[in-house]
């Protein structure tokens, strides 16, 4: 892709929620935007008032609710929807895909295929043949060879402020990364590089799991020290499960994953650090997710991985012991005490001498 269709074509964004709409405003300020929203009652919103979720929006945003209309106008295209509903948003706009579009996902979630007939509740493991990253997912859908993905401490709110930040972008293709990052980076948003995808795919969808254990000590009223010892545990294990995945170990010690890891374990921004918190408290898990405008992904991912963790017998104390909670009844108290009494003793094992 040359430097005169950068300049000449807008650049697409799929999904209105607060991570899309906020990178929808980072990307208009340097360029013109296609914001696609499946609600028509957004669209209209966004075109009337240029707000919505308490965004407001750069004039260089132009939403729709078609398609058909971002593939033909943009050749880069940003998809940030839930991971439940990814591939079915691949297969609606992969007619109008060709392999000269570039596609950047910032989605932290896993899809999953199952035997016919059957719910993720009845099967007792996955392999990672059933679990797909959103980029395996754009591939499997799409004649779309050119793949990233966005990953890092990306706090919407904070976005939308315009404080300072950064982002991963991770690409096997070294033209998607250095699109991305013409395409995004500005005085206040930095932007990094990875060519390691699926590790920094896999780091953005296991830190999830430890922010919801954050906000569940949080909530229990634990201080700096129990959190210390919940991020340090917590990127053991997501190397531990990420290795297993199919990720190395150096996509974990980056900003994608020790730097979004520590970010959401220490914000009540994080939706999944809310579901924590609130759980703690004593309310329903089916409560929290029914109060929660968008998705809080960790609560699948735990899911999911328990079944991964299960199938490649990767100890992961954190996963089991929240999967207990979310799913079986047993309590966040219950549980901590659980984690305190598990049998390890060595801090570091992960790095050979």
């Amino acid at each position: 892709m040359t430097s005169r269709n950068l300049s000449d074509k807008p650049v697409g964004v799929i999904g209105a929620g607060n991570f899309g709409s906020a990178i929808a405003n980072i990307l208009a300020t340097q360029n013109k935007v296609i914001l696609y929203a499946r609600d028509n009652e957004v669209v209209q919103r966004i075109k009337e008032t240029r707000e919505n979720r308490g965004h407001k929006f750069h004039d260089n945003v132009t939403p729709t609710n078609d398609l058909e209309s971002l593939a033909k106008q943009c050749e880069v295209i940003f998809p940030v929807v839930p991971a439940a509903h990814f591939r079915q948003m691949m297969r609606n706009i992969s007619p109008y895909l060709y392999p000269y579009h570039i596609l950047i996902h910032g989605t932290k979630g896993f899809d999953i295929t199952l035997p016919e007939g059957k719910t993720v509740e009845e099967v007792k493991v996955l392999s990672r043949n059933q679990v797909k990253t959103m980029s395996e997912v754009i591939r499997e859908e799409s004649v779309v060879v050119r793949v990233g993905c966005l990953a890092g401490p990306n706090l919407a709110k904070e976005l939308a402020q315009r404080q300072p930040s950064a982002t991963v972008i991770a690409s096997h293709f070294k033209e998607v990364v250095e699109t991305g990052k013409r395409l995004l980076r500005n005085e206040r948003f930095q932007v990094y590089e990875n060519n390691d995808l699926v590790g920094v795919e896999m780091a953005g969808v296991l830190k999830n799991i430890i922010a919801i254990a954050s906000g569940a000590l949080s909530g229990l009223g634990y201080g700096e020290n129990a959190k210390g010892l919940l991020i340090s545990r917590g990127a053991v294990e997501m190397i531990y499960l990420g290795r297993a995945l199919g990720g190395n170990i150096k996509a974990f010690l980056g900003l994608a994953g020790i730097g979004d890891l520590v970010t959401t374990c220490n914000s009540p921004m994080s939706r999944n650090f809310t579901v924590g918190y609130r759980l703690a408290q004593g309310e329903k898990l089916s409560q929290i997710l029914m109060d929660m405008s968008e998705v809080a992904e960790g609560v699948n991912t735990i899911r999911i991985v328990k079944k991964c963790a299960d199938y490649y017998k990767v100890r992961a104390p954190i996963t089991e012991r929240l999967y207990k909670v979310l799913f079986e009844g047993v309590t966040v108290q219950d549980a901590l005490e659980q984690l305190m009494r598990y049998p390890l003793d060595v801090d570091i094992d992960f790095i050979q001498d």
